[in-house]
């Protein structure tokens, strides 16, 4: 007698079998590597260039609003401030701001203001003196049995001349001095433009005043030339 013996399987869904068909075809890892792709690393950043120091004038023309900050030196050093805020105004190459925060870029540097007495003492003399002497003196004495005699003669001459002369001056003159050395700096700190000027007083008006004309007339006239020879800030 012969017995047939039959199995049966169970009918897998169409998702899994498709699923086992995608595994099957894809390759196989190798061993010790993971079944993830590994991320990518991200690019580094770029290392920032160093600027060019003779770029760094050029920035003049882009600058907008400058702020004026306080100036080491004393308390002279806050009146030439305030000299330079009108000097600068009156320039119209900028706008001058109270609000550091808005400014393009900043002024800064030191100042002195000196009131001071030269003295020149000076002493000129002339001596001169002649002296001269003579003097001749012959004498005689004879005595004979109580009877003597005698003989004398004396002669002399001195002459002396002196010349003096002397003459002492003190001088004394009272000096006013202002003396300021400023620099602008980008955001960057880095320096854009420096000057320094120094005054003994003008004409129509006083030393610290005439030192913040100076900074202002060289700063229009480096910014003039910067736009005639066609240069411009570089980004």
């Amino acid at each position: 007698m012969t017995v047939l013996i039959t199995r049966s399987f169970a009918t897998l869904p169409l998702v899994t079998m498709a699923a086992f068909t995608l595994l099957a075809q894809s390759p196989t890892p190798a061993a010790g590597s993971s079944s993830h792709l590994a991320a990518s690393p991200e690019p580094l950043p770029a290392a920032p260039q160093a600027q060019n120091p003779e770029d760094l004038p050029a920035q003049l023309l882009g600058v907008k609003r400058i702020f004026v900050d306080r100036l080491t030196g004393g308390e002279t050093a806050a009146q030439m401030r305030d000299l330079l805020i009108g000097s600068l105004q009156g320039a119209r190459l900028f706008i001058l701001t109270e609000n550091a925060d808005r400014a393009d870029a900043f002024l800064r540097g030191a100042a002195e203001d000196l009131i001071y007495t030269d003295s020149f003492q000076s002493s000129e003399g002339l001596n001169a003196r002649i002296g001269g002497g003579e003097n001749d003196s012959v004498g005689t004495n004879t005595r004979f049995n109580g009877a003597g005699g005698g003989a004398s003669r004396s002669a002399g001459r001195n002459m002396s001349v002196g010349i003096g002369e002397n003459e002492s001056s003190n001088l004394k003159e009272r000096k006013h001095e202002a003396l300021a050395t400023v620099r602008i700096v980008n955001k960057d700190g880095d320096v854009i433009w420096s000057t320094t000027q120094e005054s003994n007083g003008a004409k129509f008006h006083g030393a610290s005043a005439d030192v913040a004309e100076k900074i202002a007339r060289q700063l229009v006239g480096d910014v003039e030339k910067l736009r005639r020879t066609g240069t411009g800030p570089k980004n």
